[in-house]
């Protein structure tokens, strides 16, 4: 499943309000004496960036003491940029609390930074400022070097990056997500990166630090994948984050199919909006992760295919609110599984290329109201009245 959409990176929007308010390094203030902190703070930051691209140990404890082990816990990690943005500083003695946004690439995999919001303390002794602290922004998640030294695998698609998993268990799922790769681009095209990186933490409460959410809002879930709904080509790659005591006790099979849904969520990440409903981009990852595994409906379906045979089976496309992850399972499934057959019911009915067609178009709309009934227009040549009573049709038939 993906995780929950964030909006477009405000980075440029807050750093231009910023300037007008005088309290970003750099802008015009009043205060000369806080620009010239400003100044003194963001050029320890670019020294500590450059010494960690450097992989400097003396260079980037010269800077301060906040988390020594940094550069051993990054070190299997291909950087190919790493930087500070200094966005607010607050107090004005020796010891001042600085907010940051942290951007890197990952060598080979992200066409642009990934961003962190992190929250520095800095302290000037002797003249010089030095971070003694240095942790991610409320509500923002941990970086996966932060709960340990990170083991990484590379494939010939893929990276895999660990913290407490042995190199074997991560070399399989870099195998995996090899496969899912190539899978997903026969489904979707090659209309992205082609190449994921995934996460995988040492427990579910490695997970939550990740996600920078309780840990037990994942329990039982495989997989989530992170990213920006509605981002450019030049959009960072995405997160795939793995629950290895979930994801552990599935068979190979599940194992594949998990990672290929997640994997056609990076895919189809730069045409997902706020205008799609999650009944189609789960649906469709869900059909990209069966598709061509002979899988039957009833074998893939088992929830919604006891609704049919009780006669409880849905008369409506699911709402968002029913991905919700809750105590109900069963609901959760179903939900799932009807976004799958929709999707099925659009490949099988009208052909792949329309439904990755209509995909994309409910994703165009600047809104959610209208934007499946304008897509099931313009692409299928069907009202959404009609649509959902097919798929009706179509579910009893799939299931009964």
């Amino acid at each position: 499943m993906a995780g929950r959409r964030r909006g477009v990176s405000r980075a440029g929007c807050f750093v231009a309000l910023g300037a007008l308010l005088g309290v970003v390094s750099g802008c015009d203030s009043d205060d000369p004496a806080a620009d010239s902190r400003s100044a003194a703070v963001q050029r320890v930051l670019d020294r500590r960036a450059a010494a960690v691209l450097a992989r400097d140990t003396a260079a980037y404890r010269a800077t301060g003491g906040a988390d020594p082990y940094l550069l051993l816990d990054l070190a299997e990690v291909p950087l190919d940029s790493w930087a500070y943005e200094l966005t607010r500083i607050d107090g004005s003695g020796a010891r001042v609390s600085a907010d940051a946004e942290l951007r890197y690439r990952v060598d080979g995999y992200d066409k642009a930074p990934v961003v962190a919001a992190r929250t520095l303390t800095l302290q000037r002794t002797d003249g010089h400022w030095r971070v003694i602290g240095d942790e991610p922004a409320k509500k923002s998640g941990q970086q996966l070097w932060e709960q340990g030294k990170v083991t990484a695998v590379k494939g010939s698609h893929s990276l895999v990056l660990g913290v407490g998993q042995q190199k074997s268990v991560l070399r399989s799922y870099a195998e995996l997500a090899d496969d899912a790769v190539p899978a997903v681009q026969d489904a979707w095209g090659d209309r992205w990166a082609r190449r994921i990186v995934v996460l995988v933490p040492k427990s579910l409460d490695g997970m939550g630090g990740l996600l920078g959410a309780p840990a037990s809002g994942y329990q039982g879930i495989a997989a989530v994948t992170t990213g920006e709904a509605g981002g450019s080509a030049s959009a960072p790659a995405d997160r795939v984050v793995i629950n290895p005591e979930a994801y552990g006790v599935l068979g190979t099979f599940g194992k594949q199919v998990v990672l290929t849904h997640e994997t056609a969520h990076v895919a189809t990440r730069a045409v997902t909006s706020a205008a799609t409903p999650l009944w189609l981009s789960e649906g469709y990852a869900d059909w990209t992760g069966y598709r061509n595994t002979g899988r039957t409906p009833g074998q893939a379906a088992p929830e919604l295919r006891r609704a049919v045979q009780e006669g409880t089976a849905p008369a409506a496309l699911p709402e968002d609110a029913d991905f919700g992850f809750s105590s109900d399972a069963a609901k959760l499934a179903r939900a799932y599984e009807s976004g799958w057959l929709a999707c099925r019911m659009i490949a099988d009915q009208w052909g792949e290329a329309k439904l990755n067609a209509f995909y994309a178009a409910v994703g165009g709309h600047k809104q959610r109201s209208g934007a499946v009934d304008g897509a099931l227009q313009s692409v299928l040549g069907i009202g959404e009245q009609d649509f959902v009573a097919r798929w009706r049709d179509y579910v009893r038939t799939q299931l009964g």
